[in-house]
């Protein structure tokens, strides 16, 4: 079919369609031109069954967990993953890759202190993850109960600003405006996350300990 044939189909203009066909060539859908007297759009079928879709937050979950075995010293065959993972983020379309980027910019790693104690170490709300990334993304304020140390619990409205992962335990890294400062809660301490309208207007610089690093990929 020709564009305009699309576009009277399905009662949209040229330009819209357009612009969906290369919405649909970002999420790996292929379709052929053929320029000339004859010619048009042409879908391969194949495309249809073979697309795989991943979101934002698959692909950040799968880096995180490569990035975490390899501060442990634990990731075998880690040129595997890396080039495995490099295909992962191809699969996603031009605004997805801008929102990893941006995504992978709060994510730091190290090496957990030997005398920490992790007795209690309990698992994570499968929320938090994307509770996060939204809260991330859209500058929007998180708000979730936390337990702390001594087993009290509270209710806490914060900036999220970074995730430290000091292998096997996960922080959130915020700015507190009850406190007026940063705060590290322990992630499987959390509890209820949503994200809420209210939104603050600017990253704030984390300090962190020299044995610290930032995750730089892509």
């Amino acid at each position: 079919m020709t564009v305009a044939e699309v576009a009277a189909e399905v009662g949209a203009s040229r330009r819209t369609v357009l612009r969906d066909i290369s919405a649909l060539r970002d999420e790996g859908f292929i379709i052929h031109t053929d320029p000339g007297r004859g010619g048009g759009l042409r879908l391969d079928p194949g495309s249809i069954q073979t697309t795989v879709r991943f979101s934002v937050i698959e692909v950040f979950a799968l880096l995180i967990s490569v990035e975490t075995m390899r501060a442990a010293g634990n990731l075998p065959f880690s040129s595997l993953a890396d080039a495995g993972l490099a295909k992962l983020e191809k699969a996603l379309p031009s605004d997805k890759v801008r929102d990893l980027r941006r995504f992978l910019d709060c994510l730091y790693i190290g090496k957990m202190a030997p005398q920490v104690d992790l007795s209690d170490l309990g698992t994570m709300d499968p929320e938090l993850l994307p509770a996060f990334e939204t809260a991330f993304l859209q500058h929007q304020y998180l708000r979730f109960q936390y337990r702390d140390a001594k087993g009290s619990v509270t209710r806490r409205e914060v900036e999220p600003q970074a995730m430290l992962i000091l292998p096997p335990v996960w922080y959130l890294v915020a700015w507190d405006p009850d406190r007026n400062d940063f705060r590290h809660f322990r992630m499987d301490r959390i509890r209820q996350p949503e994200c809420i309208e209210d939104r603050f207007f600017r990253r704030r610089y984390v300090p962190f300990k020299e044995q610290v690093s930032q995750v730089r990929r892509m």
